[in-house]
């Protein structure tokens, strides 16, 4: 198996920054598409459990977007193979200054790479 074959960790970073960019911009639709769309889907937050697409969408639909904008301070992507990746990232949110720690894992589908997996904390939360 390769492991961080260059250009599928260039393709994971494209769809991480997508993924980025949608988060400071409280973008929900783009989001909400960056999730592969199965009931198997997983996202524990930093004060929920959700599972399946319905469940986040409906989470991200009904959020407050009044903190959500940040900054990276550390971003760690790893592919295995072609079509599996990690990406895993530090970040602090502008808002309240508050740090906290994203992984996510994707898998390339037909329409493109698709977070299946994702947990979200908060370092004072240890």
């Amino acid at each position: 198996m390769d492991i961080d074959s260059p250009d599928v960790v260039a393709e994971v970073k494209s769809a991480f920054e997508r993924y980025e960019r949608a988060i400071n911009a409280n973008d929900v639709a783009t989001l909400n598409e960056l999730f592969w769309n199965s009931p198997r889907t997983v996202r524990y937050g930093t004060g929920e459990q959700l599972y399946g697409h319905a469940a986040i969408a409906g989470f991200r639909a009904a959020r407050d977007p009044s903190d959500v904008t940040r900054e990276l301070l550390r971003v760690a992507i790893t592919a295995f193979g072609r079509d599996l990746a990690t990406a895993s990232c530090e970040y602090r949110r502008l808002g309240s200054g508050r740090e906290g720690r994203q992984m996510q894992t994707s898998v390339r589908f037909a329409e493109g790479w698709r977070i299946v997996a994702a947990h979200v904390s908060f370092k004072d939360r240890i």
